[in-house]
């Protein structure tokens, strides 16, 4: 079994993964896990996004399928070629994929530096909320304990190739 199979056996685990609506994941791009595998599993009334970085830092969030346009952003990943109008709010969403260099056993990660995701889903600071926001990761890119700055959004849930975690921040669903 892949990695990337199996990582998508275990988001398809989690309570939220049942949970009808917007579902964003990300384009993998170096080292990143890839998650195909876990786009061919949503059902019928899950729609797959893509994140599309804002001039502000900030993401919007773009309904694809295989097949529709895609433009490169400012630093070469491909976004939904959509009209701003057609982009999703972060809050609008159910379900969050987050890629990660590093993760604790706390629900911290370490993304690339940007703060995209931390900017984007700011408003869950203080009270958990949805969307519900899962890291995805290999194993091997466990650390023992990220310091964690004031503005880092915490995950709810991690899932690598061996393992579900949960990191117990309930929030009422909408």
């Amino acid at each position: 079994m892949t990695a990337a199979t199996a990582v998508a056996e275990n988001v398809c685990r989690h309570p939220s993964f049942a949970q009808p609506g917007y579902v964003a994941g990300y384009w993998a791009t170096r080292a990143e896990l890839p998650l195909h595998v876990l786009q061919l599993r949503l059902r019928q009334d899950q729609i797959w996004c893509l994140p599309a970085v804002q001039a502000d830092g900030s993401l919007l969030f773009g309904p694809w399928r295989q097949g529709d346009p895609l433009v490169s952003n400012r630093y070469g990943i491909p976004e939904p070629d959509l009209a701003p109008a057609s982009l999703i709010a972060p809050k609008d969403l159910a379900l969050v994929l987050l890629p990660l260099l590093g993760f604790d056993r706390l629900g911290h990660r370490l993304g690339m530096g940007g703060g995209y995701y931390d900017r984007s889903f700011a408003f869950r600071q203080g009270q958990p909320a949805p969307p519900t926001l899962i890291g995805v990761a290999y194993a091997c890119q466990e650390v023992g304990t990220i310091d964690r700055d004031e503005w880092d959004v915490p995950l709810d849930a991690l899932a690598s190739e061996f393992e579900l975690l949960s990191f117990d921040r309930p929030f009422a669903a909408r």
